[in-house]
């Protein structure tokens, strides 16, 4: 079984956070250790040094046969059992242990009869201090590491902060927003240090820049050309009527028409790519204008109302969404073709081939079809664009049993009963 990290682990902020902490204890152990180590060292080697010099001057008042002092003796009570072997080989040394209830340094060396000369210290103090000393390590550690994470977290939570700003506005561009800038203020004085964030910040900014700027001479272009082509197309609609009647003068009249739908749908996008397009907030019977879109379009589709409702929309923008995708399922699917309104929810659906991959992964493109298939791409572009408008969405899918579906979900906040 694999053991899942809950995803709040993954933030730059925690994982600072722990490795801050990680470090910070490190330390504090090391330093804690070091110097629990040399003070208990030369603790010790006080007391040992103490020891070893009474031990010296019982030694002496042994030998002579004086009286021994307090707290020397021959095998006293309580003298460690190492202790007393190592001092009946013949050698001296010293030990710490506990005798009557605190703790001892004892130091013993060789008397006759294979006996043990030691001398007992008072370890108390000693010991006191150190046991004193590591609970002001441990506390001052705590307090250490406690305050670096709060100054470490502090500091991680504005360069985050930065990021996550930086991190919406990238995701505001990609929802179409070109306006959204990140404006670092270190970005804008130069006289401040330049870290990585006010780096990517200004590459972001200067990116949209000049995406913005390419997008919108794109726009002007496409509105340009579709203005130029208004006049002469105008001329050579009415020079086509006054053509004879005959064969080449309905192809000349169809490719003008086709010339001049193509014409007002550059301009009809055009004015979409600004985004200054409103709609005209209206109350309409779903059911009813859809049934009016198919009777305008003159094809064989069938309308299923599941649900009606009333809903408050720009009618003609509706309409144009409801055309366009009635028009591109009967021009490039097969029928039956049907339109359903089930609440604020309307699908067109049709049963053939379905929607090429790249549409249904990315939505539609302007001028690109795939096999085969007549049109400019603009159709379902348009129909995405006055969706938006209405503030509704409008998804594109294959269904499981064969041919594409166009899914339209007006706003809820539209839906009146």
């Amino acid at each position: 079984m694999r053991f899942t990290v809950p995803r709040w682990t993954g933030t730059l902020a925690v994982k600072a956070a722990t490795f801050i902490t990680v470090m910070c204890c490190a330390l504090a152990a090391l330093l804690g250790v070091l110097v629990h180590v040399s003070v208990t060292n030369q603790t010790v080697g006080q007391a040992r040094d103490l020891a070893l010099s009474r031990l010296q001057d019982a030694t002496e008042a042994y030998e002579a046969g004086d009286a021994l002092q307090q707290g020397a003796g021959v095998d006293p009570e309580g003298l460690p059992t190492p202790l007393r072997a190592l001092a009946v080989a013949g050698k001296r040394g010293t030990m710490v242990s506990s005798h009557q209830g605190r703790p001892t340094m004892w130091a013993a060396g060789p008397a006759e009869d294979r006996r043990a000369l030691a001398v007992e210290v008072d370890y108390s103090q000693q010991s006191g201090t150190i046991a004193g000393l590591d609970h002001s390590i441990l506390w001052s550690a705590g307090l250490a590491i406690g305050a670096t994470v709060l100054v470490g977290a502090f500091a991680v939570t504005r360069v985050t902060r930065r990021l996550r700003g930086t991190a919406q506005v990238a995701r505001r561009i990609s929802a179409g927003d070109l306006d959204a800038r990140v404006d670092d203020p270190r970005t804008k004085d130069r006289t401040r240090p330049q870290d990585e964030v006010a780096s990517v910040a200004a590459a972001l900014d200067t990116m949209a820049s000049t995406l913005q700027s390419k997008l919108l001479s794109e726009q002007r272009f496409t509105a340009d050309v579709a203005h130029e082509l208004r006049t002469p197309l105008t001329g050579l609609h009415a020079a086509a009527e006054l053509l004879p009647p005959g064969r080449p003068t309905e192809l000349v009249r169809d490719r003008v028409a086709a010339l001049r739908t193509l014409t007002e749908d550059l301009l009809e996008i055009s004015r979409l790519d600004t985004g200054r397009e409103k709609p005209a907030v209206d109350n309409e019977e779903l059911g009813a204008l859809a049934q009016r879109v198919v009777r305008a379009s003159g094809t064989d589709t069938e309308v299923r109302i599941v649900r009606d409702v009333r809903v408050e929309t720009d009618r003609r923008r509706l309409e144009r969404v409801l055309g366009n995708l009635v028009a591109n399922a009967h021009k490039h699917g097969s029928p039956p073709v049907v339109v359903t309104v089930n609440g604020p929810v309307v699908t067109v659906q049709d049963h053939g081939g379905g929607y090429p991959e790249y549409l249904v992964a990315h939505g539609p493109q302007r001028f690109r079809t795939e096999g085969g298939s007549r049109g400019h791409g603009l159709g379902l572009t348009i129909a995405l664009g006055q969706a938006e408008v209405l503030g509704a969405r409008l998804y594109f899918s294959n269904a499981a049993d064969g041919g594409a579906v166009a899914t339209l979900t007006l706003p809820l906040t539209q839906e009146r009963a």
